[in-house]
């Protein structure tokens, strides 16, 4: 460009920045971790740490686009009213720099010479305006395009480019334009006019403009910038407001001609009079974050013949997060056109030729720097391993689905080796892990309430059996006096003696008596298990040999363990087993066919019963091993035999469980009785233990 190459990027050195500064702050546990700014941050300048987005000022480019999508006001603009105050408030010579985007922000309100009214009010010795300095960066531009030097140039006049480039595509450094922003060519030209000693403050939307001041890289710009929303603090701090002032005052020269049109994407090239001509493809311009990074990627990769590209980040400045405006683009796009419209039909346009030329040797020259922040030193094995521990085994577990704000999944787990992210970011993974952990809980739970009313169950036994251990005690003696003293009677009397049924009657119901009695003693007993290594199937057959079967029952015995021997009490197992046959055949009082089945389960031996009897209607299956509870008829039955199984089990670590059904529209009915023993008594005991 009409610049010497000599000041270009080539000839500055690479280097970091002497001071990480950033304009965004976070306000603290305000942030919801939704992920948006790290999706929409371009840099990804965002650390996730301890469940807060976190601003990374190396990486930051300023664009502020995380302020514009936070919903919960999480991040703030880092505030510069108090550099500014100092300024007004110390007697100096402080002038004011307009961007040229204002219209958006004011002009909806009052006319434009309310607001330098309300800025002479702060204290400012001159405004004016940026976009003079739009006219002078363009004519530089034109000129430059119109050498046909052959070299490409990206256009500088957005900081946020200018930011991105030397921090995350640092090899286009010497193609970016050794021309300053409007803003430093309009600081310049003050100073230029009304001594170096002036002091300078840019207003506008942009808060990359904040860093741009303090980049060593440019020199001569202005010594503070705030916001158009910073500017409505101030207005609002000292009391002034369009009511107060004088509209009568105009900005002070020199006068801007298309400058103006610089917020609108594309105005530069309407200043600098640069066709964007298609067929030609000499200059491409395009906005948005996806956009420019998009175009530099291809510039990058050599797709791209333009001699010029003209970038910005926002979708024009009139999109800029310092903005308060709530209107659309289009409604923004007009008012900065109409403006420009009004002030061009009162330009003199010779004069502001002369004002051009007048400054046509100024220096508008800037270098540039590389601050590399690519991630570099990748070590594949822990992304592999990253990825494994987010659930990411393979190709297709890689849903690239965005949601933790990385384009992909591999991003995601690079940035999170990086320090930058977090594996709780994937949407995914926390699913499947919450999931799973409420698959977790809830098999806890079912097991809980199952051992509660295992504990509530035993508890009953427990006091049950006291109660009845103490009860059997007492009426065995008076007991044993009746059946002994009604046996001596049946034996003197004679055979025809007319009360020898009455003493029948009472010798049966006593003897039943003391099977009762006998019962609740075995019941009442607290025995202690002696194991010993037996043959589960040996032991199986001589039991059901013990237990007499009617005639109109099948038996079939099927064993599928491989190994039938287990430490149980054997002498206790055979009354498992007799109870349970003897209440199957007493279940089928019409015939049917008893299973017994033996098979294993890991380091258990599993013994089922199964009958085709009648079954256990639902309401009576919870009372099954409830002492004295009893389906059969009176006389048949003491409501014993599957309390003293129950306790059995229990006493072997075992468990017991019972699947019946009663209603033949639901099914076959039947009823089978599963129990699950140990096959090693010691180690099961110590497990138990823990």
């Amino acid at each position: 460009m009409s610049e010497s190459r000599d000041s270009s990027p080539e000839a500055a050195p690479a280097s970091t920045a002497p001071e990480n500064l950033c304009f965004v702050k976070e306000v603290k546990n305000r942030c919801r971790i939704c992920f948006t700014c790290v999706r929409e941050c371009p840099a990804k300048a965002i650390r996730i740490s301890k469940s807060q987005a976190i601003v990374v000022p190396e990486r930051c480019i300023g664009c502020g686009n995380c302020l514009k999508v936070c919903s919960q006001q999480a991040k703030k603009m880092v505030s510069s009213i108090e550099e500014v105050e100092a300024l007004l408030h110390h007697g100096m010579t402080v002038a004011a720099c307009v961007a040229p985007s204002f219209p958006v922000e004011f002009q909806a309100e009052f006319d434009y010479r309310v607001l330098v009214g309300q800025i002479r009010a702060l204290g400012f010795q001159y405004v004016t305006e940026v976009a003079f300095g739009a006219d002078l960066v363009a004519d530089r531009y034109r000129k430059a395009l119109a050498r046909c030097d052959g070299q490409q140039h990206i256009a500088t006049t957005c900081p946020v480019i200018v930011g991105y480039v030397e921090r995350y595509q640092p090899d286009l450094v010497p193609f970016l334009s050794p021309i300053v922003s409007p803003m430093v060519a309009m600081a310049r030209v003050l100073r230029a006019m009304h001594g170096q000693d002036l002091k300078v403050v840019f207003i506008g939307p942009c808060i990359a403009k904040k860093a741009e001041t303090k980049d060593p890289s440019v020199e001569g710009g202005p010594d503070a910038v705030i916001t158009f929303q910073e500017l409505r603090e101030l207005f609002q701090r000292y009391g002034i407001n369009p009511h107060n002032v004088e509209p009568t005052s105009d900005f002070d020269p020199p006068q801007p001609s298309l400058g103006s049109l610089f917020p609108i994407s594309h105005g530069l090239l309407k200043a600098a009079e640069i066709r964007e001509d298609i067929l030609t493809n000499d200059v491409v311009a395009t906005d948005g974050l996806h956009n420019f990074m998009n175009a530099l990627n291809e510039f990058a990769a050599g797709g791209m013949e333009a001699k010029l590209v003209e970038l910005l980040s926002c979708n024009g400045c009139i999109a800029g997060p310092g903005l308060t405006s709530k209107e659309n683009q289009f409604q923004r796009r007009a008012r900065v056109s109409a403006y420009t419209r009004n002030r061009e039909k009162g330009l003199d346009a010779e004069r502001w030729r002369r004002t051009i030329d007048q400054f046509a040797d100024l220096d508008l020259t800037r270098t540039y720097r590389s601050m590399d922040q690519r991630i570099a030193g990748i070590d594949e094995k822990e992304i592999l391993e990253i990825m494994e521990r987010m659930g990411k085994h393979s190709a297709e577990d890689e849903l690239n689905c965005g949601a933790c704000g990385y384009p992909s999944c591999r991003d995601h787990a690079v940035a999170t080796y990086k320090g930058l992210a977090e594996s709780e970011m994937c949407l995914p993974y926390v699913i499947n892990d919450h999931l799973k952990t409420i698959l977790e809980l809830s098999d806890l739970n079912e097991r809980l309430a199952t051992t509660q009313e295992t504990l509530m169950h035993s508890e009953r036994l427990a006091s049950m059996g006291q109660l009845a251990a103490g009860v059997a005690h007492e009426i065995n003696n008076p007991l044993g006096v009746v059946i002994m003293y009604t046996n001596l009677l049946l034996e003197e009397c004679a055979k025809d003696a007319e009360f020898k049924g009455d003493l029948q009657m009472i010798a049966e119901q006593a003897n039943r008596c003391k099977r009762i009695v006998a019962g609740l003693l075995d019941f009442a007993r607290q025995n202690k298990v002696a194991h010993q290594a037996i043959n589960v199937r040996e032991m199986v057959t001589s039991a059901l040999s013990n237990v007499p079967r009617p005639a109109d029952i099948t038996l079939e015995m099927i064993h599928e363990e491989s190994d039938p021997v287990a430490e149980l009490d054997r002498d206790q197992m055979i009354q498992v087993i007799l109870n349970l046959a003897g209440n199957a055949y007493d279940a089928m009082p019409d015939g049917g066919h008893l299973t017994v089945r033996t098979k294993e389960a890991g380091d258990w031996i599993i013994i089922e019963v199964q009958d085709t009897g009648t079954g256990i209607p639902r309401e009576n299956m919870k009372k099954l091993f409830e002492p004295f509870f009893t389906t059969k008829m009176m006389g048949k039955g003491t409501g014993l035999g599957l309390p003293v199984v129950y306790g059995i089990v229990k006493l072997h670590r075992g468990e017991i469980t019972v699947e019946s059904n009663a209603d033949p529209s639901q099914g076959p009915t039947g009823s089978t009785f599963r129990v699950k023993l140990p096959r090693e008594a010691q180690s099961h005991a110590a497990r138990g233990a823990v």
